[in-house]
């Protein structure tokens, strides 16, 4: 009281207190003056007591009586306004507890005396309650009269009043009891023997008890007195009460405290003594009576049933036994029996409503009930209590249906009147249940055309009452029809769950004690005695305890049962049929689990029989126990309990239409959604009760079928029950609401038999054979019959099989056994499904996590895998599906630890036939698919072989073209895996072989083994091969070339591996013979065009034949052989016939090479690059040193296009290449017979020139289909020959080197088809080589390179060079012709037209000008070169083009005709005058001076288009000729033929005066005529003319010859041109005669200019008199009117200034 006693509050409290005295000393000033004084000194009495004392609470409580006393004195004064402020402030004071014993005695009777006065009520019951309940001052008789006061009160005329004060009443109750608990717990600590009070009623007994309880003995005892019409003892000035009020004081007393009752014996005495009896009379009236029974014939009106009283006796009832059981067991019995009667149909209904809810209070107490069970029903000659009750709620169902109830007339409960029926929760729109209609909205229970509406009563569990709580009630009230029933139905269904779970519970506790106890007593810790003791003590509890529960269900399965299944066959409501299910299923869990088969078989067949439609006929349902349930009455304890059969016509809704399983009489039957429900609560049980079934498993297994097969559910993988449709028949008809059902439902059905394996071997056991003998009855019913079987046998013993994997081995022979059986059954979806299972069976059972694993226990494995194997016997091809998938299954998950069991596996994928069908072979390919990528490694090697056949077999299967690639794949793989693993692969092959070895001798035969004499590992290699080249001769071209390219690539890689010896037989017996099949089948190949496959490929047209697609195949199968040689040549060699196959390769390279199809031959010439880019190999042990590299430098084109790693030195990239580290050996290597090499490379430069002739010569006869060979073939011919050449050069001579011209020349001149040409050649304006060209160039190159450095016998082939490259050069001007084939100008060829083009041969021959010029400048003193007369060869093949000049076919021609002279003979005139006495040149020299005629003096006209840029270009290169005579020649006059020197000299004076062209139009004129090429002519003329050098007279005359002809020509000019223009007049002369003019009188300017260069002695004095006889004639041509002329005129005079005087030495001159 913290909130009291704080020094504010108190302050508070004196203050509140003055003011009240002070208030009431003013309100009585006048009317009262005692009561003014007494207050008056109250302030004064507490200011003292404030004043004097610290503890101020206490103080005022001693003084309590004197502070009071005014307020007393007020009260007494009656005046309501002085009454009230007088309560108020003594509760002020009551509430600060500062009241004591003898005040609050005061203040009792002060409120006694108001009480009598009738003032005040409230206020004083308020202050009654106050003084209670704060402290316990008050107690025995100011207590009692307390109490008395509050009940007088409550029988008062006010209804306020008489309210408020009932309630003060119970609250004061309920404080005297608290008081006495409190006390009790202040006491626990002090423990006192209780003295045994006899059993008197004398009430002077209550001696023994403490303050507070005897208060309330006392108390108690008086209400039983009061409540019994008697007169209390303690409770005195009573004057009425009424029984009702005391019942409910007696009631509230006896729940809120019953621990008083039961820890103090002297109130157990009160109960026993006084509560029973008076309950049991007062109940008299309602057992006797009966209605029906005639209210006159009774003798007085007092007997018939009050509804208060009753229904407060049975609240008092229920608390009595739900409390004091234990206390009062006798007189319970008596409670029970009674409660039981009041259930009698001829009852007032309200008195069955009110006993069913006090039944509904026990039952939801299985504790209570099972103390019945123990303390009636077994006891002998008791009553069966429990019994009874289960059977009386029974009955009292039955009797409702059968008796309509004389209660309420149910059409006023319809019409919602029926208001005073308390919480029926019908809804507002309960008026339109139609009665007959059959669809009723609420829920309700329909039988035989009586319907019992479902109330909503209470939670499950909880036993909320409605008329037992209607305290204020005095008539009995309506009660709505259907609520006996509602709570009758939650009795049974709470009954049924209390007594179950209470069972399972305990149950479950001794089980896990007794494995507790077996536990600790296998731990050697405790001792013996004591662990036999526990256990014995152990087993002594369960027998008692198993009695209690099985006489329990005993006493109430029968019961239940016929209750429970009339209203499962009447209920319409979801809800209500759950429960009723959910019950039943309990009921029969529990029968099983307690071993009591009767029971739990009646109780399953009832939730079968609610599964299937009403009459379903199945014989299995009557035939078992069931039979001794139907239609038979059980006496019961002499009560009659019919089992009532289902009714028909119940208005259930159809959820399902379906065909009943063959056997039943034909038609559809109907599920509603009643049987649905049945059947899930039948899954329920199976799968939750599965181990306590038994032999009733044939009962639920039978009903599932039915039902699933009504359904429709079909089996999908795992066995799982899926949602399917029927085949035939009318169709099943689902509505909505069952189809989203269904999932659940095949849900749970897995789940049914997943839990199998829960149960134990023997309950497994009987599930099994349950399964096998119905799916036996399903291969009958579908034998001969078409229609859809039943699976649902097949498909649940897979699930069965699934799920108890781990103790597979008790039950694999009997399922495996008859899944064969299904899977050859005639019936497709049958098979199906037996495969299906077995499959799933097979593959669950090698996933499986076993012990010890499946790898330690082999015999298992096999035991597994067998029925596989047998599977490839049934001929039906699904069931081979399905078996090859599940071995595609197998191998994914468990491939690495199948073992021993390979060869099983392999076979079955082994097994499949070509026809077979594609998806089987598809299937079975998958398998191998997986097995080589995945499981090579983890299978024993002896396996290794099967692989690779049955990977062969794929390859040949014609079905499916990919399968047949794939395969080819495989095999590769599976060589990549042999080559890896090899040296493992070696021993355990070794190892096996020894082991066969040795049984091959002990049993005296031989092994056989295919490819014997090899070591195993190279037998699986040559196996291997030999499957590969099978596939090489495929008829189909996709297959052939996977097959070549595989079978060549693992034997470039991998055959390193392989011994020696056996490369013998990989060369003759695999290689050699593939490639005689392929040539033979290549030359006969169908050239027929092959239309685009199938409508829906397309064949590319270099493929549209079969030849074409053979031709593919010669060429993988050609090139990969050469690679091989190539690559293991140092293996080849060694065998010792080498030489043999060497000759027989270049043969296949021969045939290929000539045989008329491009593509083939060019590709037999990369074979022959291939094979002849190999260095001499070397020995070592016999392994390689180094890998083997090309020492050619010369660029090697593979045709056209490979133009990208020109001289890459061929490195071999193969394993070995790669190995070869761990072979070195300090030795340097020994080359092999070198005769023997040279051998071999002039037998292939003998190929190389078969080949080379026979392709280049060209046909006789040409025609459309004539073969010409292509660019790229030649260009890879030609370009063998440097490769070649480095090996022959050694022995190279003269004769072959003509050969080789030979088949340059023609290679060079085979044209081009129109079609190729824009690929191979340029456009024609650019001048570049083609691949071809260049090498035959590079050819040449070679030879010469080679010479270069050879020995002087070599050195003879230079002019054969030469030649060759001359006649090149001439193509410029003339192309070859190739037979008589009639080429186009590629410019004029149009394209794709088949026509033949001849190439552009000038940059060719222009290239070839150049390497010959090249060549020359290295070569031309040589001895060959002087005496082939090679320069002279050069200058004749040059005047061709210089001859030509502009009339070339390319301008660039001539001028490199012209540069490329010059060169040659700036080298070769040197060597001309130095062999000059030899003779060796004499024919060149007239050769040289017509080409120099030729050429400055051409013949050809210049094209129109010539700018002068240009022309004068050319016009410098013409006086670079000049130069050339000028500097290297007539210096050497004296060494050359004087013949020549006179021609030159002639070309000269012609070159210096240019004579006009007549072909020249005006405006060219003085652009065309070479002005600056006759000076150099004249400077030339002139320099030698008056050198001094000049040392032979005839020399000197030519010069001085040539000088009076050219000035005796410009006298003649010079005077022509006066004469014409004095004659002409005033018209100009023609053009060109004024050009010539001009470049006269320029000459003689310039003659003059060279004249005074040089010295004079070398100029004859005839010259300058001829020079000086020109100046008159010039004078003349002053006249002239052409500008031009004037201006040159002035130039030409200028110089004569010269000769004004005349020269000193004259004379001298003269005669000189």
């Amino acid at each position: 009281m913290s909130g009291t006693n704080s020094p504010e509050a108190v302050k508070k409290l004196l203050e509140n207190m003055q003011s009240d005295l002070r208030a009431l000393s003013l309100e009585c000033k006048k009317k009262f003056p005692p009561v003014k004084e007494a207050a008056e000194s109250g302030i004064i009495k507490v200011k003292t007591i404030a004043a004097r004392n610290t503890e101020i609470l206490a103080a005022l409580k001693e003084n309590s009586s004197e502070v009071v006393q005014p307020f007393l004195m007020g009260c007494g004064t009656k005046e309501p306004k002085i009454t009230q402020l007088c309560l108020a402030a003594v509760q002020r004071l009551m509430s600060h507890e500062v009241v004591s014993e003898t005040a609050a005695g005061n203040i009792i009777n002060m409120l006694w005396q108001l009480m009598e006065n009738s003032l005040e009520e409230l206020k004083l019951l308020q202050t009654v309650l106050v003084l209670l309940t704060t402290n316990t001052v008050v107690h025995d008789e100011a207590l009692s009269k307390a109490i008395v006061l509050c009940f007088r009160l409550h029988f008062t005329k006010d209804n306020i009043t008489n309210n408020t004060a009932a309630a003060t009443v119970r609250q004061v109750v309920t404080v005297v009891f608290e008081r006495m608990v409190a006390e009790d717990e202040r006491h626990r600590d002090i423990i006192e023997q209780p003295i045994l009070v006899q059993g008197n009623s004398n009430r002077r007994s209550v001696s023994t008890l403490k303050p507070c309880a005897k208060d309330a003995y006392m108390l108690f005892q008086d209400l039983c007195q009061l409540v019994n019409a008697d007169a209390p003892y303690w409770l005195v000035g009573m004057t009425e009460m009424t029984r009702t009020f005391g019942l409910e004081l007696l009631e509230s007393v006896l729940n809120d405290f019953p621990q008083v009752f039961l820890q103090h014996q002297e109130f157990s005495f009160l109960l026993k003594e006084r509560v029973c009896p008076l309950v049991i009379k007062l109940f008299s009236p309602n057992i006797k009576f009966r209605q029906g029974s005639g209210s006159s014939s009774s003798p007085a009106p007092v007997e018939k049933p009050y509804f208060p009283i009753c229904m407060r006796l049975l609240r008092v009832v229920s608390v009595l036994i739900k409390q004091f059981y234990s206390l009062l067991v006798t007189e319970c019995e008596i409670f029970l029996s009674l409660l039981v009667k009041f259930l009698d149909a001829d009852k007032p209904q309200w008195l069955r409503a009110v006993a069913v809810e006090s039944i509904h209070r026990l039952c939801v107490q299985p504790q209570l009930l099972r103390s019945f069970c123990q303390s009636y029903d077994m006891k002998q000659h008791s009553t069966k209590v429990f019994r009874d009750i289960v059977n009386a709620l029974g009955s009292l169902i039955q009797s409702l249906f059968l008796v309509p109830p004389t209660g309420t007339p149910a059409a006023a409960n319809q019409a919602g009147s029926s208001n005073s029926g308390g919480p029926v929760s019908a809804p507002a729109n309960s008026g339109m249940l139609g009665i007959g209609g059959g669809v009723t909205l609420l829920p309700a229970f329909e039988y035989r055309g009586t319907w019992i509406p479902i109330l909503t009563i209470t939670v499950q569990g909880s036993a909320k009452a409605t008329y037992l709580e209607m305290l204020d009630k005095v008539e009995p009230p309506n009660i709505p029809e259907g609520y006996a029933m509602s709570v009758a139905f939650h009795c049974l269904l709470d009954l049924v769950r209390g007594i179950t779970s209470m069972i399972e519970e305990e149950l479950g506790k001794v089980e896990t004690e007794y494995q507790v106890t077996t536990e600790a007593a296998s731990s050697p810790t405790q001792s013996s005695e004591q662990e036999s003791q526990s256990t014995s003590d152990q087993m002594d509890k369960e027998i008692v305890s198993r009695a209690v529960w099985e006489e329990m269900v005993n006493a109430c399965w029968c019961g239940l049962l016929a209750a429970l299944s009339l209203l499962l066959d009447a209920s319409t409501d979801e809800a209500a049929t759950e429960n009723i299910l959910k019950a039943e299923l309990t009921m029969a869990a529990l029968c099983g689990r307690l071993g009591l088969v009767t029971s739990r078989d009646a109780f399953i067949t009832a939730i079968c029989k609610g599964s299937l439609p009403p009459h379903y006929a199945l014989t299995i349902l009557n035939t078992t126990t069931a039979a001794a349930l139907s239609n038979k009455s059980y006496s019961i304890q002499g009560q009659s309990v019919m089992m009532i059969s289902p009714s028909s016509e119940s208005h259930q809704q159809v959820v399902a239409v379906g065909q009943p399983l063959a056997g039943q009489p034909q038609g559809t039957v109907m599920l509603t959604s009643k049987n649905i429900q049945c059947m899930r609560t039948l899954l329920n049980l199976a799968h939750c009760h599965g181990a306590v079934l038994g032999t009733s498993w044939q009962l639920v297994l039978a009903t599932l079928q039915h039902l699933v097969w009504i359904l429709g559910l079909k089996p999908s993988s795992g066995g799982a029950l899926k949602p399917g449709r029927a085949v035939e028949g009318p169709s099943t008809v689902l509505t909505t609401a069952v189809m989203t059902d269904l999932p659940v439902i095949s849900n749970i059905l897995s789940r049914l038999f997943e839990s199998s394996q829960y149960l134990d071997d023997v309950s497994l056991h009987h599930l099994i054979n349950a399964l096998c003998s119905l799916s036996l009855e399903a291969m009958d019913m579908a034998y001969g019959n078409n229609k859809e079987p039943s699976l649902f046998a097949v498909a649940k013993l897979l699930e069965t099989g699934l799920v108890n994997m781990h103790r597979i081995e008790i039950l694999w022979r009997p399922l495996t056994g008859h899944l064969l059986e299904v899977c050859q059954h005639p019936n497709s979806r049958m098979r199906e499904w037996g495969a299906e299972a077995l499959t799933s069976l097979i593959k669950a059972g090698l996933t499986f996590n076993h012990d010890p694993p499946l790898s330690q226990n082999q015999r298992l494995q096999l035991l597994l895998l067998n029925p596989l194997k047998e599977m490839s016997s049934i001929n039906h091809p699904d069931i081979r599906l399905k078996q090859l998938e599940c071995v595609l299954q197998i191998l994914q998950s468990q491939g690495d630890s199948l073992g021993p069991g390979w060869p099983l596996v392999l076979g079955v994928m082994g097994a499949i036939r070509n026809d077979q069908g594609e998806s089987l072979i598809r299937t079975a390919f998958q398998c191998l698919q997986l097995v080589v990528t995945d499981f090579l490694p983890t299978m024993p090697c002896t396996c290794l072989q099967i692989v690779v056949d049955v990977a062969g077999s794929f390859g040949l299967h014609n079905q499916e073209l990919n399968i047949s690639l794939t395969s080819i794949g495989l095999l590769w793989n599976i060589s990549d895996y042999f080559f890896q693993r090899g040296e493992v692969i070696e021993k355990e092959l070794n190892k096996e072989e020894a082991a066969q070895q040795k049984q091959a001798e002990e049993k005296g035969v031989l092994l056989h083994r295919p490819f014997h004499p090899a070591p195993p590992f190279d037998c699986l290699w040559l196996c291997l091969y030999a499957k590969l080249g099978e596939l090489c001769v495929d008829p189909r071209p996709a297959v052939r070339k996977s097959a070549g390219q595989t079978l060549f690539s693992t034997i470039g890689a991998h055959g390193t591996l392989l011994q020696h010896s056996t490369w013998h037989t990989v060369i003759w017996k695999v290689l050699f013979h593939l490639l005689d099949r392929v040539r033979e089948s290549s030359t006969t190949a169908d050239k027929e065009k092959i239309e685009s496959g199938g409508g829906n490929i397309l064949i590319h047209h270099s493929r549209d034949t079969a030849e074409k697609q053979w031709a593919e195949t010669w060429v993988l199968t050609l090139a990969g052989v050469a690679r091989i040689f190539n690559t293991r040549r140092y293996l080849l060699q060694p065998l010792g016939d080498f030489s043999r196959a060497w000759d027989v390769l270049l043969d296949h390279i021969q045939s290929a090479a000539l045989s008329k199809n491009n593509e083939v031959s060019l590709a037999a010439l990369k074979s022959f690059q291939e094979i002849l880019q190999i260095v001499s190999p070397v020995r070592d042990s016999d392994k390689p040193e180094t890998p083997p590299a090309i020492n050619v430098t010369v660029p090697v084109l593979i045709g056209s296009m490979s133009g990208s790693g020109l001289s890459r030195p061929f490195v071999r990239t193969d394993s070995i290449g790669e190995r070869l580290g761990r072979y070195s050996s300090s030795e340097p290597p020994i080359v092999t017979d070198e005769l023997e090499d040279l051998n071999l490379w002039w037998a292939a430069w003998n190929t190389w020139y078969r080949i080379g002739s026979e392709s280049t010569k060209p046909p006789v006869t040409f025609d459309k289909l004539t073969f010409i060979p292509s660019q790229p073939f030649l260009t890879a011919l030609i370009q063998i020959f440097p490769a070649l050449y480095q090996h022959i050069k050694t022995g190279f001579n003269m004769d072959d080197l003509q050969k080789l011209g030979v088949i340059l020349h023609s290679a060079v001149s085979v044209p081009i088809s129109s079609d190729a040409s824009p690929f191979i050649l340029p456009s024609y304006t650019e001048a570049v080589l083609t691949s071809l060209q260049e090498a035959v160039l590079t050819a040449l190159d070679v030879l010469q390179k080679a010479i270069c450095v050879g020995s002087e016998n070599m050195q003879i082939m230079y002019p054969a060079i030469f030649d060759q490259l001359l006649a090149f050069v001439e193509f410029s001007c003339k192309p070859p012709q190739y037979g008589q084939l009639e080429t186009k100008h590629i410019a004029n060829a149009k394209y794709n037209q088949a026509e033949w083009v001849a190439l552009n041969y000038v940059p060719f021959a222009e290239r070839s000008l150049e390497v010959v010029v090249d060549l020359y400048q290295k070569t031309a003193c040589h001895k060959a070169v002087v005496n082939e007369k090679v320069l002279q060869n050069i200058i004749k093949t040059l005047r061709v083009p210089l001859s030509l000049k502009y009339s070339c076919p390319s301008e660039s021609t001539w001028k490199l005709a012209v540069s490329s002279l010059l060169k040659v003979l700036s080298i070769g005139l040197p060597v001309a005058r130095q062999h000059a006495s030899s003779g060796k040149f004499d024919s060149m020299w007239p050769e040289l001076a017509n080409t120099f005629e030729d050429f400055l003096f051409t013949k050809s006209i210049p094209p129109d288009n010539l700018s002068i840029q240009e022309f004068q270009r050319n016009e410098s290169i013409d006086v670079e000729v000049v130069q050339l005579i000028s500097t290297e020649i007539l210096p050497y006059a004296n060494f050359i033929p004087k013949e020549f020197v006179g021609q030159i000299m002639t070309m000269l004076n012609k070159g210096s005066i240019h004579s006009q062209s007549s072909s020249f139009t005006e405006a060219e004129i003085d652009i065309r005529l070479r002005e600056e090429f006759s000076k150099m002519c004249f400077e030339t003329l002139l320099q030698f003319s008056f050198s001094n050098k000049v040392t032979t007279p005839q020399e000197g005359y030519i010069s001085r010859m040539a000088l009076s002809v050219l000035l005796k020509r410009s006298q003649d000019v010079l005077h022509r041109y006066i004469e014409d223009e004095r004659l002409s007049g005033k018209c100009p002369l023609p053009r060109q005669q004024v050009t010539e003019i001009i470049f006269v009188l320029k000459a003689v300017s310039t003659l003059i200019d060279s004249l005074k260069k040089t010295q004079p002695e070398n100029v004859d004095g005839n010259t300058w008199a001829q020079v000086i006889a020109l100046y008159p004639t010039l004078v003349e041509c002053i006249t002239c009117s052409s500008s031009e002329v004037c201006s040159a005129l002035k130039d030409a005079l200028v110089p004569f200034k010269d000769f004004m005087q005349p020269p000193a030495s004259k004379v001298q001159n003269g005669e000189s």
